[in-house]
């Protein structure tokens, strides 16, 4: 009777703890499951006490606890499971795989093992695999939104977009209270360009009650996409109304104030947007893969002049926001090097580099127009994206240029959508979060009728947003001797 006493208390000890965990109460929790480790100690409370130290930040404490729960207890799958989703949050993708399958063998009925395991799959770059055990998971779990998400991943990684997105508007009809699998729908249509689609999935969020902030962002790029400005300022308006301190929600809604016909991004905006955006700028654009300062770098280790061992310079960085360019040819014998931005807060990082000989805190062509200096290297990452028009700003480099000298220079690609439109006039139009976007037809004509010859534009990936490779140019313009 007593053994009868002690269970029952065990078991309802046991609850009790579990439910103040889950209400972020760890201050009570850890009384009561000492107590529990008195009165009935076992592979259970070790989980425990290891997912205790999880929700505290103690993560190495939590593996030593479930190191030595498996230990004890090496069939059970449950703490396999708990020590696969604990080492993948310390960066252990193998170890955690290798915990993911040995909880599936163990309990072949696990669905959240197996969704688990095709989730580190899918990290490992085995799309087909992770596809079957998410598939698995989803059959016995067909209303699980993350099950879906997983293997909609995975169906993509596959090449499979037509069944990813099936999986997830399915999904949508099963557990529709779930924002997440909703805004992931919208992505995986935006990412198609299929932007239509995108408001529509949007906008049922929307009149069903579940939309979040991301869901009205989401709406707002693709609304922009399609060209439709004004309307997706509206969104963008109820995004921050929703998530009043995302200050990349407050960018969005700045720059949904550009009317669509605007020639270029104001210069105040632009001020005020990088001001805001300077302390984040770097680590953020890293994790979009940022490509054009590696791409600078590759081309200038060709220029004739270092090629032949010399030293090529002075050269002007437009628009040279923290001083990533400036980074990335710091080794090439490129000086002086002089950096022109707009806002003050990216030239104080730029300073802290010391890597230009000067710094001035101007806009780029009011600064190509009072600067009577000539050129032989000019560099603008993603700088002429805040333009719509070109011929202005070609022209006013082309005039400092020195006699042969080179203008390497990035711009993102107007594209058509999934149904064939393309938005502006064809040559440029305004995009998202107050960028343009430019036909290549239309740079290389305004570069050679402002007096450039072509040395090279190419194609490029310029980073990703959203997921999503975002596609670009890459130009070497020189100025001819006697041009």
């Amino acid at each position: 009777m007593d053994n009868l006493q002690v269970t029952a208390d065990a078991a309802a000890l046991t609850e009790r703890v579990a439910a103040l965990i889950d209400a972020g109460r760890p201050g009570a929790a850890r009384p009561l499951l000492g107590a529990l480790r008195r009165i009935a100690p076992s592979p259970a409370i070790a989980g425990l006490a290891a997912t205790l130290a999880m929700r505290e930040g103690h993560l190495d404490l939590a593996q030593s606890e479930l190191d030595a729960a498996i230990a004890a207890a090496p069939e059970d799958a449950s703490l396999r499971k708990q020590r696969a989703d604990l080492r993948r949050q310390l960066g252990d993708t193998a170890g955690a795989t290798a915990d993911a399958a040995d909880a599936v063998l163990l309990d072949p009925k696990d669905a959240a093992a197996k969704a688990l395991l095709g989730v580190l799959l899918l990290e490992f770059g085995q799309a087909g695999n992770a596809a079957a055990c998410l598939a698995e998971a989803v059959a016995a779990a067909p209303a699980n939104p993350l099950f879906r998400q997983g293997l909609a991943a995975a169906q993509e990684a596959l090449g499979l977009a037509d069944v990813a997105f099936q999986t997830l508007t399915t999904g949508i009809a099963l557990a529709s209270a779930s924002t997440d699998l909703r805004n992931e729908a919208a992505l995986l249509a935006f990412r198609r360009r299929d932007f239509a689609t995108a408001v529509q999935l949007t906008e049922e969020a929307r009149r069903d009650g579940v939309a979040d902030a991301a869901c009205y962002g989401l709406k707002g790029h693709a609304l922009a996409s399609l060209g439709r400005h004004a309307e997706a300022a509206d969104a963008y308006h109820e995004a921050l109304k929703l998530d009043p301190g995302n200050v990349y929600v407050r960018h969005l809604v700045a720059a949904s104030g550009m009317l669509p016909d605007a020639k270029r991004a104001p210069a105040d905006f632009l001020r005020t947007l990088f001001d805001d955006y300077a302390d984040r700028f770097e680590s953020q654009l890293v994790s979009l893969g940022y490509r054009i300062p590696g791409l600078i770098r590759r081309v200038m280790g060709d220029h004739p002049v270092i090629v032949a061992g010399g030293t090529l310079g002075p050269a002007l960085d437009l628009g040279c926001g923290t001083g990533l360019v400036a980074l990335a040819v710091s080794d090439l014998p490129i000086a002086p090097l002089v950096g022109v931005d707009v806002a003050s807060r990216m030239l104080q990082h730029a300073a802290a580099k010391g890597l230009y000989a000067e710094l001035h805190e101007a806009d780029v062509l009011r600064f190509l127009a009072d600067d009577g200096r000539q050129w032989p290297l000019m560099l603008a990452a993603d700088v002429l994206c805040y333009f719509g028009v070109l011929h202005e700003v070609l022209a006013a480099v082309h005039a400092r240029l020195a006699p042969d000298g080179w203008f390497v220079v990035s711009l993102e690609e107007l594209l058509a959508d999934r149904d064939g439109v393309t938005p502006g006039n064809g040559d440029w139009a305004l995009q998202r979060q107050g960028r343009y976007a430019h036909s290549i037809g239309y740079v290389a004509d305004t570069a050679r009728a402002s007096g450039f010859a072509i040395r090279a534009l190419e194609r490029q990936t310029i980073r990703l947003e959203a997921n999503v490779p975002v596609a670009g140019m890459f130009a070497v313009l020189e100025r001819r001797h006697g041009g």
